[in-house]
Formats: structure tokens, sequence, C-alpha cells
């Protein structure tokens, strides 16, 4: 089995040496295969992480615990690296290898992992953040909870206690300020770290994130967080959205907005994107709601669309809501495409409604395709 091994000479060590598999001080992780250190915060996280980096000569990993958002706030989405499966929809991610050059999975944690130790039924409730640092800078950071094994393959791994959540979102947020994002190209380690403060149970983590999507901030930056919010923080996440969805200038940043709202938990985005179908001056905008409030489906999605096949001015908008219909669930969804492509008064919406209803080989566009060739 491989493992990440930190070589990261520090002062004053409250504990070096290579841990046995599956050895594991208090409150750290499972790691296997690695030269563990342990030590307090001196301090805050920051002047610590400082020393630490000053010191570094060779790639090492620094991790600490925080606790996450509740399972109710939103979703909690870790990374699982190499190999997982599910059984009854509980994830088992296997040993996390930390250096492993295959591709990172994202698991939803609401549900506990299966792991070899204890299970605690109600899902994890703390998460482990580690950063890799190299060059001496942080070059990765990576989240996990507290259920899951981490494979060190060989770098030296220490781990950091007395870890305040606060100072914790400010050193993530400081990773997101030196990250360009107006650059198409190495947002690293900037994007999760955005993630990495969505996961966080502090309410520091709704201002900071509340801080990227000011308008004078790339939009890249805007639309990467906006995600975030509406994915993981819950009320305070939709409210920033709502606002988001009437005052930011950029379309393409409205575009995501509609996207973070629907994977919103609260009840009112289905309102707010419902209002962006209707009312955003942008026809991508209301094109890409319409797309997402299919994916809701229900009755007041179902409306927004209809109502923007039958007003909206633009054609392509037209068009996007047709498509819009061929998300929904057949049974909603395949009359209505069958009334549009018969009654639409603009032929190019008419044509799209046949499209849709070609692909969605259901009896009912074939007997409805057999009535128009018999005629």
């Amino acid at each position: 089995m491989k493992m990440i091994r930190f070589a990261l000479p520090v002062i004053a060590l409250l504990l070096v040496g290579t841990l046995p598999v599956s050895a594991q001080t208090a409150g750290a992780p499972q790691v296997t295969n690695a030269q563990m250190e342990t030590r307090a915060v001196s301090g805050t996280l920051e002047s610590t992480m400082h020393g630490i980096t000053s010191a570094q000569t060779t790639a090492a990993w620094v991790g600490y615990a925080v606790p996450m958002i509740a399972p109710g706030d939103g979703r909690r989405i870790m990374m699982c690296c190499g190999n997982w499966s599910s059984d009854y929809g509980v994830q088992n991610c296997g040993p996390c290898v930390l250096e492993s050059s295959r591709g990172v999975n994202m698991n939803e944690t609401d549900r506990p992992a299966v792991s070899n130790g204890p299970v605690k039924l109600e899902g994890p409730t703390t998460m482990y953040v580690l950063l890799r640092v190299s060059d001496h800078k942080i070059g990765r950071v990576a989240t996990y909870t507290e259920d899951c094994q981490i494979d060190a393959g060989g770098l030296h791994f220490t781990w950091l206690t007395g870890v305040n959540p606060a100072e914790s979102v400010a050193l993530l947020a400081g990773i997101v300020g030196e990250t360009n994002y107006t650059a198409r190209e190495g947002r690293e380690p900037g994007d999760n770290a955005i993630r990495a403060i969505a996961m966080h149970g502090d309410p520091s983590a709704d201002r900071v994130l509340t801080s990227f999507v000011a308008l004078d901030k790339p939009e890249a930056l805007r639309s990467k967080t906006s995600f975030w919010l509406g994915n993981s923080r819950g009320r305070a996440g939709f409210e920033v959205l709502k606002r988001m969805a009437k005052t930011d200038p950029s379309p393409a940043v409205r575009d995501q907005v509609t996207f973070a709202l629907s994977q919103s938990r609260e009840k009112e985005a289905v309102d707010e994107m419902v209002r962006m179908a209707k009312e955003d001056e942008s026809a991508r905008v209301r094109g890409q709601a319409l797309f997402w409030l299919a994916q809701k489906a229900g009755d007041r999605s179902i409306g927004a669309i209809s109502n923007a096949i039958d007003n909206d001015p633009d054609t392509e908008v037209k068009k996007k809501a047709v498509f819009a219909l061929s998300q929904l669930p057949k049974d909603e969804g395949v009359p209505l495409m069958i009334n549009v492509a018969r009654d639409n008064k603009n032929p190019a919406v008419r044509k799209q409604a046949m499209f849709w209803l070609g692909q969605s080989k259901d009896p009912r566009a074939l007997a409805f395709f057999e009535q128009i060739l018999i005629r």
C-alpha cells in the first residue's frame, strides 16, 4: 500500500516518528505509511503555516481538523481519491492516496462512509483540511471526512492541533486571494480552497464567501463561489445568490447563479429561478434558468417554461424552453411538447418540439407523428 511521506523539518516537535500502518494520534486521521509529526498551533494558524512553509525543503503535507457544516445545512462534498464504490448509497472510498496520479472523485457525505473503524450513523461532523507544501508555499488543498483513511505515500505528514475554525477560513481565503482568477489556467489551489471554506461549520465562512462575489472581484471567482453558496451554505447562501441574480452586471455570472439556485435546498430558490426566466435582460440567462427549472420539475417550473414558449420575445429562448420540456418527466413533458408541435405559431419552435419528441421515443410522440403523416 502506497502512502505519502512528508519530508518537512520543523522545530519543537511534539511527536516524531514513522507510525505503523493505521496508527492514529488523538484526533488525527487514520494515516498509513507516513512519517508523522504532531504539533500544536503556536500563535495563529497563519503564523504556524508560515513557519512550516519557510522551513520546508521537500514536498510535505500538513493537516488539521475543523467542524464541518451539518447535513441539513447543505451538501457536504469531500474528496475521495482513487477507486470507490457505493453499496446501498453508502460510500466506500478505500484509502485516499494523496500522491496518486489517478483522478479525484467527489463524494457526498450525508451518509457515513464504510471504513474499518467505528461508523457514526449520523455521518461525520468533522472534516480534515490537508495542505500540500512545496516550493515554500501551499500548492494543493484537499478535504476529507473524519471516517476517511488516508494513504500518505511516503511524504512527511504534520498534524496540527488547536486550530481555530475562523483562522482556517482566513488561511484558505488567503490562498484564494493569491489565485489569479483573471487567467484561464492555474486556478488551483484556489478552487479547492473555496470548496473547503464552504464546508466549514463556522459563520466566518459565510462572510468570506460573500466577499468573493463583490463586484470588484473577477467574474470567474464570483461564478465559482456562487455554486458553493447554493450547494452548501443554506439560507445565508441563498440570500447572497438572490442578490447576485438581481444586481450582478455579468450575464456569465448570472448564468452560473441559475445553476447555483438549482442546487439550493431553500424553497424560495425556485421562485427566484422563475423570476430570472421571466425577467432577466439576458436571453442566455433566461434560457439557462428554464433549463435548470426543468431539473426541478413541479407546477411552478412547468408554468414558467410554458410561459417562455408562449411569451418570450427571443426565439432562441423559446427553443431552449422546448428543450427544457424534454427534460421533464415524460408524463409531464411529452404532452406539452405535442401541444407545442401542434399549436405554436412559430415554425422554429414547432420544429424544435418535433425534434425532441422524436428523441423521446415515447409511444404518444409516435402516435402524434402518425397522425400528421396520414393527414
